[in-house]
């Protein structure tokens, strides 16, 4: 380990958390943005209080899994995290460059993956088994579970004409809690997200998992800061405006199932939990086919497919031009 390498290393690591702030902070505080609730100076520091406040908590789990748990104790070293890291770096650099908010857990599990496939050293129990059926599951009962409580308040109706007199009662109380679920989202990002720049770190035995949620977490909110606009309008405004009741939903919905992933162990993404989410919404607000195919929704997707891709093929093609084995 050289003076260069570790300058490199560290610059590596603040480009990648400052584009995961500037990922994630459009599912954290979409809900609030898109419903003009909320300052962005305010939005970012909430925003980032609280991504540390999760990371310190409850980082731990999936710290342990990225570290450890898809390829085995050893393989990773500095110059393998240092290639991991910037894979992961430039996939999700180019997701925000199209301003589509990306999975920073999906893409740094690619490029994991990719040092697994060099190495032939990846546990696919816990890639197949654990791992990616979550992505599968959790998106689906995120836009499920969304679909299923607005339906009882949207479109309004004789059966429900009490709930909005309630809602129009209790404004004031309905816009705190709009900012409380958007800063409820920012810690589970901080539960999960956080680990996804030290947890390779702790698996080449660089830094210890505790001191690494606490450094790197601060990264989330000037990476918010300074590249976070382009997400936050995308979100918050292009795919459906959100209004205090479906953005408190959407924020609630998405931050909850994040943290049992977290509990779990398991990298997860906020952004597609929340988007899927929000797709519902739109479904109900604009109909099906509409929110489909709109060119929005389907450069989302091809986003969301081929950077967990670039990012496992960057890793791999890296390792082969710089590591011998």
């Amino acid at each position: 380990m050289n003076l260069p390498g570790v300058i490199l290393l560290s610059a590596i690591v603040i480009f990648f958390a400052m584009n995961m702030g500037a990922s994630g902070v459009a599912p954290a505080f979409a809900a609030s943005w898109g419903g003009s609730l909320i300052k962005k100076k305010q939005l970012l520091l909430l925003f980032g209080v609280f991504v540390i406040l999760g990371a310190v908590i409850l980082g731990k789990n999936v710290s342990l899994t990225l570290g450890g748990n898809l390829v085995p104790k050893g393989v990773i070293d500095f110059n393998v995290a240092l290639i991991i890291l910037f894979s992961a770096a430039l996939s999700l650099f180019l997701a925000n460059l199209l301003k589509i908010p990306q999975s920073t857990s999906q893409v740094t599990v690619g490029a994991i993956a990719g040092a697994g496939l060099f190495f032939q050293h990846l546990e696919l129990k816990a890639l197949f088994v654990r791992i990616i059926p979550m992505w599968i599951i959790l998106p689906l009962a995120s836009y499920g579970l969304t679909l299923f409580i607005f339906k009882s308040v949207y479109p309004p109706r004789q059966g429900n004409l009490h709930i909005y007199q309630k809602l129009f009662a209790n404004h004031r109380k309905i816009k705190l809690s709009s900012l409380v679920s958007s800063c409820y989202v920012a810690f589970a990002i901080g539960s999960n997200n956080v680990a996804n720049a030290v947890g390779p770190l702790h698996g080449a035995g660089l830094i210890n998992i505790g001191s690494g949620l606490l450094l790197i977490a601060p990264l989330f909110a000037l990476g918010a800061s300074l590249l976070g606009a382009g997400n936050l309008e995308t979100a918050g405004k292009e795919i459906v405006p959100l209004g205090l009741v479906s953005g408190t939903l959407v924020s609630f919905v998405t931050a909850t199932l994040l943290i049992f992933a977290s509990l779990l162990g398991v990298p997860q993404s906020l952004v597609q939990l929340n988007i899927a989410s929000i797709f519902a919404v739109s479904c109900l607000k604009d109909g099906h086919r509409y929110t489909w195919d709109r060119s929005i929704t389907q450069r989302t997707f091809f986003v969301w497919a081929i950077t967990p891709v670039i990012s496992c093929g960057a890793a791999y093609f890296l390792l082969q031009l710089f590591i011998k084995r």
